[in-house]
């Protein structure tokens, strides 16, 4: 059976349905769980490290990761749980940015200035030559070099 629909309605692009997977969250361990892992995976014979990764969710990379930051003391039982990550930068003042700007300004001028003389001492030479092929033509005489 056919219905017909108005043209409102058939002018209106479909909305697609909305997809029912939630968002992704970043998986966080704890450093007691990176702990364990790495002393589990590093205590297990060759053939059985596969299957812990398998058993935890977990790449290889995870562990090789949190080995490194174990050996340089980054990853301990008494820190946050985010001790592994670097510490922030601190914000540039309003004036710092500023004097940035400034300096890379100025930068850009100083450039523009060369440019600009280079240009001119190439227009006198080129108006030096000039003006002795204008007055070996009035003499018929050969230019001389310069």
């Amino acid at each position: 059976m056919y219905v017909s629909t108005s043209s409102d309605e058939q002018s209106r692009p479909s909305t697609p349905a909305a997809d029912p997977a939630p968002r992704p969250t970043r998986r966080v361990f704890s450093p007691e769980y990176k702990l364990a892992i790495v002393a589990e995976y590093e205590t297990a014979p060759n053939g059985e490290k596969g299957a812990i990764l398998r058993r935890e969710g977990l790449y290889s990379s995870h562990v090789i990761e949190w080995t490194r930051a174990r050996d340089a003391g980054i990853l301990t039982t008494s820190g946050p749980a985010d001790s592994a990550a670097p510490p922030k930068r601190p914000k540039k003042s309003a004036e710092h940015i500023e004097l940035e700007k400034l300096r890379r300004r100025n930068a850009q001028l100083e450039a523009d200035l060369t440019k600009t003389r280079l240009a001119l001492d190439i227009m006198g030479k080129a108006r030096a030559l000039l003006e002795e092929l204008s007055e070996s033509a009035d003499k018929n005489e050969p230019p001389t070099t310069l």
